[in-house]
């Protein structure tokens, strides 16, 4: 004889809650992807924007940036504006995830996280 604990929620039940999270972190998520993300580097010299979706939209650069003696600064003002604005795409959706899920780490989600 199997023993019932009270208020355990039935099966369908859970598995109704499970979908409506799942269409929840799907709407989400298409919605992150969809926003931009800007960063700039050298006090605003180089602006990147890239997507939810990691992909660059935008660079913009000061002209007197440009220095065609001096490559190696412009090579880091963009790899440091570029890394910012992934991070920031990384840790919006990051959030916006924990805020569907309350945190959990839920196997098998880990496609959409």
């Amino acid at each position: 004889m199997k023993a019932r604990i009270p208020n355990q929620p039935n099966r369908n039940e859970m598995m109704m809650r499970i979908q409506k999270m799942q269409e929840e972190m799907q709407r989400v998520q298409e919605e992150v992807e969809n926003s931009e993300f800007s960063a700039s580097a050298g006090g605003g010299a180089v602006e990147v924007t890239v997507t939810g979706k990691h992909e660059i939209t935008s660079i913009k650069m000061k002209p007197e940036i440009v220095d065609p003696e001096d490559i190696d600064m412009l090579e880091d003002l963009l790899l440091a504006s570029l890394n910012e604005a992934i991070r920031k795409a990384n840790d919006t959706m990051e959030q916006t995830m924990n805020g569907v899920t309350g945190g959990l780490n839920i196997p098998g989600m880990g496609g959409l996280l």
